[in-house]
């Protein structure tokens, strides 16, 4: 069993880069293990944890097809939907109420005030 090397944060050598990292430049880990990681220290509690991967051995990011484009329009179109009322709210409901603002809040007294 071998142990990956670990790097101090902001410290590891070219060549590597987390997931986000390779995202932004348009690449995939592409089945890769994880080549290294990257230890940032906290004070109270275990070091975060960041895993990288070999830029080299990236593959491109796999083009949207129409079947992925209609398949997360119509999973956004979900979100929208108001399960009390089932009608479109026109944005995304919030988690934390379930439904829509007029159903969560129908006496518009009790509503959250935005400042």
């Amino acid at each position: 069993m071998t142990t990956l090397p670990t790097y101090r944060w902001r410290l590891a050598p070219d060549g590597y880069a987390t997931r986000r990292q390779l995202r932004a430049r348009g690449l995939r880990p592409g089945g890769q293990q994880v080549a290294a990681q990257l230890e940032r220290p906290r004070r109270r509690r275990g070091p975060l944890v960041a895993y990288l991967y070999r830029v080299d051995l990236a593959l491109p990011v796999r083009p949207m097809t129409p079947g992925r484009w209609a398949a997360l329009a119509k999973a956004n179109a979900a979100r929208r939907v108001c399960p009390a009322c089932r009608r479109d709210a026109g944005y995304v409901i919030p988690a934390h109420l379930g439904t829509c603002v007029p159903c969560a809040y129908p006496d518009h007294s009790n509503a959250p005030r935005s400042s």
